[in-house]
């Protein structure tokens, strides 16, 4: 067993640990950050295998703009973020849920494990001058119009909490019916 390989697997236990911890937290920004420490842990696990540019995409569009997205919906939303004992399952449905994952987890392993063998560490990709030339070259302006989407939804999330932390949204009010008369 390599260094690399050592380094590997502390990673991919941390980024685990991290995606269990991200799935089974009752706090929803607290969710978002292990999300973050998985997703980066998994950016992590890239550079180990020698994918950078992989680790780097992963680092900008997951890291740096889905999880600040989803921590900007939160805050610009007011939703609950602690503990909701409305929402919250069984414990049954945890542990089946738990059972579930884990047999998953086990198929995959005993299916895909034999596939992939010893030429899993050998790079078949293409080169990253080249991979990196066509995303940002070819496909730059899909990349730019997504990122004007995304900023256009923030911005528009942002006017909607404005306007209803202002009590400008009207509500229906409540007539109040006499009696005998129809409603």
């Amino acid at each position: 067993m390599t260094t690399r390989d050592i380094v590997f697997a502390v990673i991919g236990v941390i980024a685990s640990a991290s995606a269990i911890l991200a799935v089974t937290t009752r706090n929803l920004v607290h969710a978002a950050l292990w999300l973050v420490v998985c997703l980066g842990t998994i950016a992590g696990c890239y550079v180990v295998l020698g994918a950078e540019l992989v680790a780097l995409v992963q680092v900008l569009i997951y890291v740096g703009a889905v999880v600040v997205l989803v921590l900007f919906a939160l805050m610009l939303t007011r939703s609950p973020v602690g503990p909701n004992s409305e929402l919250a399952s069984p414990w049954w449905q945890r542990i089946l849920a738990a059972v579930l994952a884990v047999s998953v987890a086990v198929l995959l392993a005993v299916s895909l494990v034999p596939l992939v063998g010893e030429n899993a560490l050998e790079s078949k990709n293409g080169d990253t001058k080249a991979v990196s030339a066509a995303v940002f070259g070819t496909w730059v302006w899909p990349f730019e119009l997504l990122s004007v989407l995304l900023l256009a939804a923030l911005i528009g999330a942002f006017a909607l909490a404005k306007i209803a932390g202002a009590g400008l949204v009207r509500t229906p009010k409540r007539t109040a019916t006499r009696e005998g008369s129809a409603p």
